[in-house]
């Protein structure tokens, strides 16, 4: 079909698309963004491919290469339709097995089902999993269908109805007042009310106004934006034009981190698509509104995640903040008017004008709407991107999606919000998870990092860490951010050295209230989090650390020593065997020795060891015994 110009020239068009699908068609998608790409999910397509040929059934079974599934850890995942059944961790190998029995002999393949680690049930259909069943996937949710780089299927399934919508039914004030009225907060960190930001925009004098997609998302760990452009960059572009409309833009930009080649990648062909059939680009379906936009790669600077450096790296310049005000509602790209938001905020537009704000609305707390995509990461068994109703309980999200503590470790704390995030503990598990509720704790939203911690993690080197992290992204425009940060770095790692003394912790907590206070952007002012809230709740490991020369968690490198029991060493040589330093001495049926000075606390030795003797250990804040005898080492 060629270019589109009305909105009935584009309900022909989707008309046409889905008289040629049915719901009860069998479909394989198989999930090709990039975690399951890292771990084969081309050569799984390619497999695919020739096994529907092999069977002769390329004209009776659908593929669809879809984007994110978000289920990560146990990819490449394929899910087959209508039924949802879904298969896991698919290597090509296991397609020709999938074909002939799913299909020919409509039977499951056991093996690839999902296992729960903790009752050992297995699930054979999505919806079953509990990963994707205690979810809400209300932006998510597109990602598993449709192919990211097809028009016709994001068409299918609803695609272009809000902009048409806002297009052609509404004013821009009405648009705004409906984004207002849905209570959206933006989902990039700082949760300011995504509709006030945009009638500050709307009402800033000016001809030329500019809107802007923030995904240079640098949180460790954190992959939504990344997920959602690579999945359906579709949703964002329409939920962009619709902000844009809504303000008085005619010319957007999308700033994406270097490091999403993928996401590039199927954001381009969907805009050459979206202008080819007339829907980005000059008097939108005879609309009469205009609209193009740019990608620009931004060169990996955390700091380019705040608005005001970002908005300078898209002129060329170096990625620093500026002080606000004006803010860039007012004041922004090229000193004009402009909106910014990340790709979350923009993903949620068309949910809000295709459902309207009073459904939108009832998701969520009284404070914060909707749901939100978090980064399920750490020490966790179910790791990957979940999506949730704001004022789910982190226990909800850590224990019935995230499945638990794996090995049967004790949970410690989750950090939330990023490196500039808290670290709340269990005693707080039930706390709802909103932007104000977050706050409260010490932590935050952020942009939906969710880090969980067990047993075996030091929170002191966990804050040390992030510190370091922070310290190394700053772009050291203000004092207070970047010597306060290296300074509290400096404690942080005489602490963990075992070189703490008294007054530390009090120092720190100076400085970080000064850090926190005269920053200049968010990175600065957030910073101290991490510090702030683990001297709140995990205080005792400081003073262990400083008092003692001890880790509780026996992490920090500097105060623990590895030791083998003499008790338990059955001289079997696997230590001995696998230490990569050879600080081990031993022979056959001799005890083991460590030499601590050889020694490089690796932990390759206790990996080593048969978990049926479990003769090696770590000690800290004692000394270690003193070794055996050598003519008293020899086994009966």
């Amino acid at each position: 079909m060629p270019r589109i110009n009305s909105p009935a020239e584009l309900e022909e068009f989707r008309r046409s698309i889905l008289s040629k699908r049915s719901d009860d068609r069998p479909c394989i998608t198989l999930c090709s963004g990039s975690a399951c790409h890292a771990t084969g999910s081309e050569k799984v397509a390619g497999a695919i491919v020739a096994e529907l040929e092999n069977h002769g059934l390329t004209g009776q079974v659908d593929f669809r290469r879809t984007g994110c599934h978000g289920f990560c850890e146990q990819g490449p995942i394929v899910v087959i339709y209508p039924e949802g059944i879904c298969y896991l961790k698919v290597k090509p190998e296991d397609i020709c097995e999938i074909v002939s029995h799913t299909f020919k002999e409509k039977k499951l393949v056991e093996r690839l089902l999902y296992v729960d680690p903790t009752n050992g049930e297995k699930s054979s259909f999505e919806h079953d999993i509990p990963f994707y069943k205690n979810q809400q996937r209300l932006i998510l949710g597109l990602n598993r269908k449709i192919d990211p780089k097809s028009l016709e299927d994001f068409l299918a399934v609803g695609g272009y109805k809000a902009l048409t919508k806002a297009l052609f039914e509404m004013s821009p004030e009405e648009v705004i007042g409906e984004v207002k009225a849905a209570k959206l907060r933006g989902r990039g960190g700082a949760g300011f009310p995504s509709g006030m930001k945009w009638e500050f925009a709307r009402k800033a004098p000016g001809d030329q106004k500019y809107v802007v997609v923030n995904c240079d998302e640098g949180d460790p760990g954190a992959y939504m934006d990344r997920s959602l452009m690579e999945g359906n960059p579709f949703t964002v572009l329409e939920g962009l034009m619709i902000g844009a409309y809504a303000i008085g833009a005619t010319e957007g930009y999308i700033y994406v981190r270097q490091e999403y080649p993928l996401a590039v990648d199927n954001l381009s062909v969907a805009m050459k698509e979206a202008e080819r059939r007339g829907l980005l680009g000059k008097n939108i379906m005879g609309s009469g509104f205009d609209f193009t936009v740019k990608v620009h790669r931004g060169a990996g600077a955390f700091i380019c995640g705040e608005e005001t450096s970002l908005l300078a790296s898209l002129e060329g310049k170096p990625g620093e903040p500026k002080s606000r005000p004006p803010f860039p509602a007012n004041k922004g790209l090229w000193g004009k008017p402009t909106n910014i938001n990340n790709v979350e905020t923009w993903a949620n537009i068309p949910v809000i004008i295709n459902e309207g704000a009073e459904f939108f609305s009832s998701v969520g707390t009284e404070s914060s709407k909707g749901t939100k995509i978090f980064s399920l990461v750490g020490k966790v068994n179910n790791t990957g991107l979940v999506e949730v109703p704001m004022g789910i309980p982190l226990r909800d999200i850590i224990y019935k999606i995230g499945g638990g503590v794996p090995k049967g470790k004790k949970f410690k704390a989750v950090q939330t919000g990023g490196p500039s995030g808290g670290c709340i503990p269990e005693a707080y598990l039930d706390v709802k998870v909103d932007f104000d509720e977050l706050m409260k704790m010490g932590a935050m939203m952020g942009s939906g990092g969710m880090i969980v911690m067990d047993e075996d993690t030091c929170l002191v080197d966990i804050a040390r860490y992030f510190l370091e992290f922070l310290s190394d992204e700053s772009c050291g425009k203000c004092v207070p951010c970047r010597e306060g940060i290296r300074q509290m770095l400096k404690v942080m790692t005489d602490i963990t050295q075992g070189k703490g003394k008294e007054g530390d912790i009090e120092l720190l907590e100076n400085m970080a209230m000064a850090t926190q206070g005269a920053a200049l952007c968010a990175l600065g002012k957030t910073a101290p989090n991490p510090v702030l809230s683990t001297l709140k709740y995990f205080r005792e490991e400081y003073e262990a650390h400083i008092k003692e020369k001890r880790c509780p968690a026996l992490s920090c490198k500097e105060l623990i020593a590895f030791h083998i029991d003499p008790e338990k060493c059955k001289g079997c040589g696997s230590c001995l065997r696998k230490c990569p330093a050879n600080a081990i001495e031993g022979g056959k049926k001799t005890i083991h020795v460590i030499d601590q000075e050889k020694c490089t606390k690796c932990g390759t030795c206790i990996e080593a060891c048969p978990a049926a003797f479990q003769a090696i250990g770590k000690l800290s804040g004692v000394p270690v015994p003193a070794p055996v005898p050598q003519e008293k080492r020899a086994l009966a």
